[in-house]
């Protein structure tokens, strides 16, 4: 059962993840916290002679093609108008926002001492995701790279107005967005992003280098990253976020006299936590495929900003954001696009674009651009404003030195024995991800689901057996343990339980243990039957086996389910549907139907006999039948249910059949 983080008994269970280095680690976090509390923040160094210089070359903003400004001009003139959405919620009071205020619970987060503020309770602060986002600032970074590529004056006039705004509103130490560390990495990196791009306004200086108040919250948000760095169990994604913008600025804003400091620290932590965080095969640890984005972005933009401002950086940094861009380009289906796997939050490391744009189209244009496509990457096509300024700072000497240095894949991966994900392919672009690997990343496992074994399958791009997604993380716990759930997913689960427990919104207390037993993709796509096999021990003393065959001739997915040992069980199998899929289900067939670019196209799925089927939509007590295509949405889609016993020696064999 999940419960509420903040609970007297999460607290004992978050504890019972550490290790002793980390307990004693966030006893001096508290401490510190205690004593910052007792006295008003200190006033930043005097600064004189400060310049900005780390630029973009000339001709970079020339390289951006005419589409990519196009939307991104769309885009800045609609947040001129003082509308943006966040997480499916419009905002029509981004002309003039109330920084802590949530449009959509109504509600306004207190003030106060920043770690006073129960940011984790909805009913006392609101929404914290819909209120931390537009504080990313991400949004004034596209009103920025509207001004340098339009030279519209007014863009530049709207940034400045909206940082004096929030540097007035929140002080140091004070209110909400000074609670997490990520928010203020990434706000950094936004900063620098926004000087850049500002360059030629004449009151770019007067804004940042000239301006107290600036100069005050860029070296308290370094301070307080040098004093609280996420630690141990939770050094995933959030502690990358941190080392990359605190040595963004440290690189751009290099003005105080522990720049230098901060900024050695930085790298040695961005160093060693991407490493931490990725696999050797080069896919992100935490297996939540928007994680692998957030941290490669977060990656590449560090990279380009060592390079703009001459910095060293080691070998191990071009080689794993090396490594992460050749897996991407591995495991994206035909449409280009990647894994629904784990948790996902729409988070991005820099934002420069119109929303129209592809992230990992965008992605792989800029891992081509710094260091090499190989032959058999996929097509990438459109453009983009990100990779040619991202590229552009990439100093030439850089450019592809990793990809001469160490081997890179000769031929499409399609098995990360590390990661236990295996893509098998088939014809027409028919794409199955299988789950065989580990739970999740260190020990509370925070953005994993429980989703061993499990299966998603598309059809030229198109979701047919899907991952429904996350859909939330605070505030509405029964959606948040649904979509997290065993049931959520394409696998098996036994007596109503799932495969790992649960012991509060990003934390797991026992994890199952998975294992890929054999793995055959060597005919893929067009040369026969490809397959994949795996386990996993989360209902001890049974185990829970699963084969599946991808046969390219006669385009059929064949999945075969046993429940091996211990007692009588009730089993109930899901198929979640894409919210494109039409279903009607008869017995124990199911027919699908869907359109693709105007053309119909259809599957049978033929499911287990021995279980009793139910088509499930929308429904909400309890929750089955949804589809979260980006946090904070759902949508209905179909889910199959079938409903039965096994007595631990029993198969359970399920026929996916694309039609012609």
């Amino acid at each position: 059962m999940t419960v509420a983080s903040g609970s007297a008994g999460w607290y004992l269970r978050r504890l019972s993840r550490m290790g002793p280095r980390e307990i004693g680690g966030r006893v001096g976090d508290t401490v510190r916290r205690r004593r910052w509390r007792r006295s008003a923040p200190p006033d930043a160094p005097a600064v004189s002679g400060a310049r900005f210089t780390a630029v973009l070359p000339a001709g970079a903003l020339d390289a951006v093609e005419p589409d990519a400004v196009k939307r991104l001009v769309a885009e800045a003139d609609r947040l001129m108008s003082g509308h943006a959405v966040f997480f499916g919620v419009l905002r029509d009071d981004m002309a003039d926002p109330d920084w802590c205020h949530d449009p959509k619970t109504g509600r306004r987060a207190p003030w106060g001492y920043a770690f006073d503020v129960p940011y984790r309770d909805e009913d006392a602060v609101g929404d914290i995701k819909q209120i931390w986002e537009p504080s990313r600032h991400q949004y004034l970074t596209v009103l920025a790279a509207a001004y340098a590529l339009t030279g519209d004056e007014r863009y530049a006039e709207r940034v400045a107005a909206h940082l004096r705004s929030w540097w007035a509103a929140n002080t140091p130490l004070r209110g909400v967005h000074w609670t997490s560390g990520i928010e203020l990495g990434i706000r950094l990196l936004s900063w620098v992003w926004i000087r850049r791009l500002l360059d030629g306004w004449p009151g770019a200086a007067a804004l940042f280098e000239h301006n107290p108040a600036a100069l005050r919250q860029i070296w308290h948000h370094q301070r307080w990253l040098a004093a609280f760095p996420s630690r141990g169990s939770s050094a995933n994604n959030h502690v990358v976020a941190e080392a990359a913008g605190q040595f963004a600025a440290g690189c751009a804003f290099g003005w105080f006299p522990s720049s230098a400091r901060w900024r050695a620290d930085a790298l040695r932590s961005l160093e060693r936590h991407l490493r931490a965080n990725t696999f050797g095969s080069g896919l992100n640890r935490e297996l939540a495929t928007e994680y692998h984005g957030l941290v490669l972005e977060l990656g590449l933009a560090a990279l380009a900003e060592a390079d703009a401002s001459g910095v060293a950086v080691p070998s191990a940094v071009r080689l794993v954001l090396l490594r992460m861009t050749d897996a991407l380009a591995a495991v994206v289906d035909d449409r280009l696009r990647p894994p629904r796997q784990g948790d996902a939050d729409d988070g991005h490391g820099l934002v420069v674009d119109g929303p129209g744009t592809d992230r990992w189209a965008s992605l792989l244009a800029t891992g081509d651009a710094v260091f090499g496509r190989l032959d058999w990457w996929p097509a990438v096509t459109g453009a983009d404003v990100r990779t040619p300024l991202l590229a552009a700072l990439v100093r030439p000497y850089a450019k592809g030195a990793p990809a001469s240095a160490v081997p890179r894949p000769a031929s499409r991966p399609a098995h990360f024995a590390d990661a236990g994900l295996t893509i098998l392919r088939g014809p027409e672009g028919i794409w199955c991800r299988c789950d065989g690997g580990p739970h999740g990343f260190l020990s509370i496992a925070a953005h994993a689901h429980a989703d061993a074994l499990s299966v998603e399958v598309r059809h030229d791009g198109v979701d047919v057996l899907a991952d429904p997604g996350t859909f939330c993380y605070h505030g509405q716990p029964g959606w948040r343990r649904y979509f997290r759930s065993t049931l959520g997913h394409n696998t098996l689960e036994l007596d109503g339980a799932d495969q790992s427990v649960s012991g509060g919104p990003f934390l797991w207390t026992r994890q199952a243990r998975s294992r890929v037993l054999a793995v055959d993709t060597s005919g893929a796509p067009d040369g026969g039957t490809v397959h994949w096999a795996a386990e996993h021990d989360g209902y001890r003393p049974s185990v829970h086996r699963r084969r599946v065959e991808l046969a390219s001739a006669g385009r059929e997915l064949r999945v075969v389910d046993e429940v091996r040992g211990g007692p009588r069980r009730a089993v109930r199998l899901a198929f979640h549907l894409g919210p494109q899929i039409t279903a009607e289900l008869t017995g124990n067939r199911a027919v699908l139907t869907w359109t693709r670019d105007g053309e119909d196209r259809s599957a049978v799925l033929d499911l287990p006999g021995a279980l009793s089927w139910t088509a499930h939509r929308g429904e909400s007590e309890p929750p089955l039948g949804w589809y979260s295509a980006g946090f904070g949405r759902k949508e209905p889609a179909t889910t199959l249910v079938g409903a039965g016993f096994t007595d631990g020696t029993q198969g359970f064999t399920t026929v996916l059949g694309f039609q012609g």
